[in-house]
């Protein structure tokens, strides 16, 4: 059991890194079989349809014609296509200025900014439109493919990832060394030479490697508190729900960061029969962070079972060009798995001074065979 337990969009970035690779064909996915937001001490499902918008009771009858003429607009915008547009400058316009253009109210504004597009702060609305309008559609084109929710997790867990990549690593001469520590990092004239292991040296020209290896390259930017819940029922409110994803907005309950709740079970074989798994994360804001987390874990009661850790988010302070030392950061609060995938960009950049493209597969027309 990973203690990072997250949902992956099924058009979101990481699905797009997979299919790229090919490291897809080690995976197996089941569609997550909810997509919730909570307002006013409970949960409801997130509307991503003009179905769901008519249908939803987070929302009154004049918000949710106002919803769905948002929806059916990032629906048909396209970039390359200015008509599409509808006299809004989506480099220009905030998000902020959209919102009001459709005459959204505050609660429809707050589950569309943190349960759809999936921002992580307020700062979203004061930033041109265009970032927000596409992952509106996103999650809406998302939601089209498994109909449920639009999040994805992997049959037996999320182990199962970095166990597709080294098998694919494998086939390119890749070597994996497990259980082994670090005992130092090799320096010449101020760049990586080699990583000392158990006496042993290894050689290389580059070091790729997360925040735990060379604490002296990385800053602390705050703490990450995540509760792993054991259960033997699904969550209240979920209609059953034997997996799903639940997002507690900030302004809820007054806070500068959203909760996630994550919940899998048995049904992504990652439990026994009737049992369920939840995790509950959030950026810590006081000195008291289970307490924080305490709105989410109430919807999960009754709890058979809790671990709680507290972890700092680490990130490096330099870009690692001069010491060829690129160092990740590490996992935030969230439970989507679209902030990693903006640190793989990154690194990818970092690493190579080029841009990561997601056109056409990397694989040998042979290896096809």
């Amino acid at each position: 059991m990973s203690v990072h337990e997250c949902c992956l969009p099924a058009l979101g970035h990481l699905v797009k890194i997979l299919v790229h690779t090919e490291v897809t064909r080690y995976l197996d996915f089941k569609v997550v079989e909810g997509s919730y937001a909570y307002k006013a001490g409970k949960v409801h499902k997130v509307p991503a349809t003009e179905e769901d918008a008519q249908a939803s009771d987070l929302m009154g009858m004049f918000d949710k014609r106002r919803f769905r003429k948002l929806l059916l607009f990032a629906l048909n915008f396209d970039e390359r296509s200015p008509r599409t547009y509808q006299d809004v400058d989506p480099k220009k316009t905030t998000t902020r200025d959209l919102f009001c253009r459709f005459d959204l109210g505050l609660d429809v504004m707050e589950f569309t900014g943190h349960a759809i597009a999936l921002h992580t702060s307020d700062s979203y609305l004061d930033q041109p439109c265009v970032e927000t309008v596409r992952r509106i559609r996103l999650y809406s084109e998302s939601l089209s493919r498994h109909n449920t929710s639009p999040y994805l997790y992997p049959v037996y867990g999320l182990g199962e990832l970095p166990q597709g990549f080294t098998r694919l690593s494998a086939e390119y001469g890749g070597t994996f060394l497990s259980n082994r520590a670090v005992d130092e990092i090799v320096m010449d004239n101020g760049k990586v030479k080699a990583v000392k292991s158990e006496g042993k040296l290894f050689h290389c020209k580059q070091l790729i490697c997360d925040p735990s290896y060379v604490p002296n390259r990385v800053r602390r930017v705050g703490r990450v508190i995540r509760v792993i819940c054991l259960l033997n029922h699904p969550v209240k409110n979920t209609h059953e729900a034997s997996s799903c994803q639940i997002i507690i907005p900030q302004a809820q309950l007054n806070r500068k960061s959203d909760i996630y709740i994550s919940v899998v079970s048995y049904a992504h074989n990652v439990a026994s029969d009737g049992m369920y798994i939840a995790t509950v994360s959030t950026t810590t804001e006081t000195s008291q962070p289970e307490k924080e987390v305490q709105p989410g874990l109430d919807l999960l009661e009754p709890i058979m079972q809790k671990f709680v850790s507290v972890s700092s988010l680490l990130v490096p302070y330099e870009d690692g060009r001069e010491s060829q030392i690129f160092v990740s950061r590490s996992y935030d609060a969230t439970n989507h798995f679209e902030t990693e995938c903006e640190d793989i960009v990154d690194l990818y950049r970092r690493i190579t001074g080029a841009e990561l493209c997601f056109g056409g597969s990397q694989r040998h027309n042979s290896d096809d065979d």
